[in-house]
């Protein structure tokens, strides 16, 4: 004898105490329902804020099995397009999972918790879809149908405003310079990517008075607290490495990078508490002396030898070029683990 189920989502907040200075909590709200083992509380137990959930939904009531008897529930339900995307980051964390609760007759209550991933797309809450049936007569029978309708045309929308916002290609040419001179020229043909997707830019260093001996590019996350919620007052930000590139360039006309952008990896989203911004880093080793002394003749026979030195002068310099990472389509976001996933209880 089972006395109730119900399921409800839930996004758990974490910050790091070291990092984000949040607001103190009200002490006054005090649930007492809460500490009641009979009372439904998805994240009972859970370190952390709740900062959103949804209207738990009761999935059955007085369930009789027999032995080796077995019934099956679905559970559907919309998300608010309010809430923050998944992010497991240095400083603050927004988890989302699937709470599952269910009570045998004088046994207290078991919660069967699934984490899940969430990606979200800005522009979409606004989007009003032109009324093309709007003189058709409503037929009540039909809503529900209506509503998965909406459902599939705003999937089919997100992933076109996707297609169109990352398939746009201009040539972005950028001069690498420092103090001294002109080191070359990077191109890139695109700023804005979705996750999966590579970034691709081409060096050209043929043009260069200034003579390149090695570069590294790095794919970063820069992970930054709102000011008023820091814990010290102009505090470090937080930098991810998801790819990076390095390469030795000396006497190198052209060389061209290439690096994924992870599956797993969170575009950038905004909050009132955190921000996550995408850029490329770029890291320069120049020559101090000109290209000619960067060899010396190693023989003066005729079979002439050329041998790098074994000391030089060199300038290092830095730079950086944000990027805009847009997430993708759930169904290629879920090909990060091809495994299917089972949850079980025992009640």
């Amino acid at each position: 004898m089972l006395a109730w189920a119900s399921a409800q989502i839930h996004c758990q907040f974490h910050a790091s105490e070291n990092r984000v200075a949040l607001p103190p909590s009200d002490g006054s709200k005090h649930d007492v329902q809460a500490e009641n083992e009979t009372v439904f509380v998805p994240n009972r137990g859970e370190r952390g804020q709740c900062i959103l959930s949804t209207p738990p939904k009761i999935l059955f009531c007085d369930l009789r099995l027999d032995p080796g008897e077995s019934k099956s529930y679905s559970y559907c339900e919309t998300l608010p397009v309010d809430g923050p995307p998944s992010f497991r980051g240095q400083s603050v964390k927004y988890v989302y999972k699937l709470t599952i609760g269910c009570q045998r007759v004088n046994s207290p209550i078991k919660l069967l918790r699934v984490p899940f991933r969430v990606l979200v797309l800005h522009g979409l809450k606004d989007y009003q879809f032109p009324q093309d049936e709007a003189v058709a007569p409503s037929n009540p029978f039909l809503e529900e149908e209506e509503g998965l309708k909406k459902d599939s045309r705003l999937a089919d929308l997100a992933t076109e405003l996707l297609m169109v916002a990352t398939s746009r290609r201009s040539l972005h040419l950028y001069n690498i310079s420092n103090t001294r001179g002109k080191v070359g020229t990077f191109c890139i043909f695109k700023t804005v990517y979705k996750i999966g997707e590579d970034v691709i830019g081409t060096f050209n260093f043929s043009e260069g008075d200034i003579p390149c001996l090695q570069f590294s590019v790095s794919l970063q996350t820069e992970e930054s607290i709102q000011e008023e919620f820091q814990r010290r007052r102009g505090q470090p930000v937080s930098f991810t490495v998801h790819a990076r590139h390095q390469e030795s360039c000396l006497h190198t006309a052209q060389s061209s990078f290439s690096l994924p952008i992870p599956l797993s990896s969170t575009p950038g989203f905004t909050t009132n508490i955190v921000s996550l911004k995408w850029r490329l880093h770029f890291e320069f080793v120049t020559s101090g002396e000109s290209a000619g002394t960067c060899l010396v003749r190693g023989s003066q026979s005729e079979a002439v030898t050329w041998t790098g030195v074994e000391q030089m002068e060199v300038d290092t310099f830095s730079w950086d070029l944000p990027i805009k990472v847009l997430p993708t389509n759930p169904i290629l976001a879920s090909y990060v683990s091809q495994f299917s996933s089972t949850n079980s209880i025992t009640i």
